[in-house]
């Protein structure tokens, strides 16, 4: 059996729990408007999947007292927090299901959408369960969709903050690489699938710093912080396919904390 038979095995059984790489549908979140200080959008790389110590009360949106919206509130102590980033956020669930938590009083934003809207989820189990030339497609076509679908539902999402915080400096976050190229990897995927992978972070990075220029926001990078830190790194910032399953590909603790932090705490 090749070694991609054997590994692609194994993650079936961690796969096929979920419809989707932990990325839940979710739950909605706060209406209450926030009396002023920062608000925390956006989906599971704001809201700390991956990280573990999820507050109780946040159902499946797995907020985490580890990610950095929460990590940033404790040492800066703003005047009220609204902490509302979601699991399986879109561009338009969050639009519908965070916004609320805005008002013409709050001060700082931030927000990281887009990933799921060009279904994230579905490539990476294309390219862990099948071939390469289906990974490689599957990339492709959410390419296409970054390219072309998602720039006016970033700008939609971004008028809408924009309308219901007119006051407040809005910090929008991108994505990290996932794969050091020619890494400590003797499994999984080949050396296309990762090249592709990490080409695809860059197009998403590209869109979303364009659509955050053109709305007046501030656009914060990871991939400088995650240099070093991505999977096949022997110091890797990121889960892979692991359990509890919603956690595979994102940062652990140390990516949120050594690497999403210092993104927003340098701008915000």
């Amino acid at each position: 059996m090749s070694v991609r038979r054997l590994w692609a095995s194994a993650s079936t059984l961690v796969l096929a729990a979920v419809a989707a790489l932990g990325m839940a549908q979710p739950a909605s979140a706060a209406s209450t408007a926030a009396a002023g200080g920062y608000v925390a959008l956006g989906d599971s790389y704001s809201s700390g999947v991956g990280s573990g110590s999820y507050l109780s009360d946040s159902g499946d949106c797995h907020r985490s007292t580890k990610a950095y919206p929460y990590l940033w509130a404790a040492q800066n102590s703003p005047s009220s927090f609204a902490f509302v980033a979601c699991s399986g956020a879109t561009t338009s669930s969050v639009a519908s299901g965070q916004l609320g938590a805005l008002s013409s009083s709050t001060t700082l934003v931030s927000v990281t959408a887009g990933g799921n809207d060009v279904g994230f989820a579905d490539v990476m189990e294309d390219c862990v369960l099948y071939s390469e030339a289906t990974c490689v497609s599957s990339v492709n076509a959410a390419v296409s969709q970054m390219q072309n679908v998602l720039p006016s539902r970033l700008g939609s999402l971004y008028g809408s903050i924009r309308s219901r915080a007119p006051q407040a400096r809005v910090v929008v976050l991108g994505y990290p690489r996932f794969y050091r190229l020619d890494g400590n990897c003797i499994a999984g995927l080949s050396e296309t699938e990762r090249s592709t992978i990490n080409n695809a972070s860059n197009v998403l990075n590209g869109v979303i710093s364009q659509q955050a220029a053109g709305a007046g926001f501030t656009f914060s990078s990871v991939v400088d912080e995650f240099t070093g830190h991505e999977l096949c790194s022997g110091d890797a910032w990121l889960n892979s396919v692991t359990l509890p399953v919603y956690e595979s590909y994102h940062p652990k603790a140390a990516g949120q904390s050594g690497g999403y932090l210092p993104a927003f705490r340098s701008v915000a």
